[in-house]
């Protein structure tokens, strides 16, 4: 699998050869992006991280929906066949919103992990945790009733994660004290599936299974990006969209700071890199 940094348009170009575009307030994302290529290889990927104006999750509702329009006309510029909305606070407050406005498949994240989190838990009690925007949304928990209303979801802010992924702080004393804090109350509550509701949480996965074992837990965890994935799959299947083979291109463009999003890229990816773009949306 290669990562390209360039895309040539062909007027021969099929409808399968356009590109899934993905974005997301800076690298959470690219979990999604990660699980995507390792599913579909042969997809092309054009990615947009808004890392000038991250976080979303402490953003209003109308700058959420604002944000998410500007990153979303961008990528449907450079013509798409998909659109995939890889940050669970965008997904919670302007799904909607964006798949009115564009004539193509617009998927969130909210509604590929809920519809996993449903399939896995066997006591109907689920466990969320993500940013403050996406649990003051209640995002995961209509999108889950609307699936199977005798789920009882609890739901725990999070809002440390972000930045200790970003850091890169995976393992040790401050990642362990503060999942212990935001998923000891949803043991408690003797959840059997754990959503991860935000696209930085699989950096910390080997952290939150540790928490769960020491906690006696055995609940499944549902990882948001996973999830997406899978849901882009059936997706692009289902249209008769799915490219193939193994040589899909990766493009990616920022709204700050291109050196710095390259190193953290490569390990949200584990590859390397060649080039960001800089880009004004």
């Amino acid at each position: 699998m290669t990562t390209d940094t360039t895309m040539t348009t062909d007027t021969t170009m099929t409808r399968a050869d356009l590109p899934i575009g993905v974005f997301d307030s800076g690298l959470g994302g690219l979990t999604v992006v990660k699980a995507v290529r390792a599913l579909l290889p042969g997809e092309n990927i054009l990615y947009l991280g808004d890392n000038a104006r991250v976080p979303y999750g402490t953003r209003s509702p109308e700058t959420i929906r604002r944000y998410a329009t500007h990153c979303a006309d961008f990528l449907h510029q450079r013509g798409l066949k998909m659109l995939v909305v890889a940050c669970n606070t965008v997904s919670a407050v302007a799904i909607d919103a964006l798949k009115e406005r564009f004539p193509l498949p617009v998927l969130g994240v909210i509604e590929a992990g809920a519809k996993l989190a449903v399939q896995h838990t066997r006591n109907r009690i689920v466990g969320v945790i993500g940013t403050a925007g996406t649990v003051a949304a209640n995002a995961y928990p209509r999108a889950i009733a609307q699936r199977d209303a005798r789920v009882t979801v609890h739901q725990n802010p999070a809002p440390l994660l972000v930045p200790l992924a970003e850091e890169g702080w995976l393992e040790g004393t401050v990642p362990e004290l503060a999942v212990d804090r935001y998923i000891r109350p949803l043991i408690d509550k003797d959840i059997d599936t754990l959503v991860l509701g935000c696209t930085h949480y699989p950096l910390l996965r080997s952290v939150i299974e540790q928490r769960l074992r020491t906690g006696h837990s055995a609940a499944h965890i549902v990882d948001s990006a996973g999830a997406m994935a899978a849901e882009v799959s059936r997706v692009l299947a289902e249209e008769r969209w799915l490219r193939q083979g193994e040589n899909g291109t990766l493009q990616c463009f920022v709204t700050d700071l291109p050196q710095s999003f390259g190193h953290m890229a490569e390990r949200f990816l584990g590859q390397h890199i060649s080039a960001v773009e800089r880009v004004d949306i």
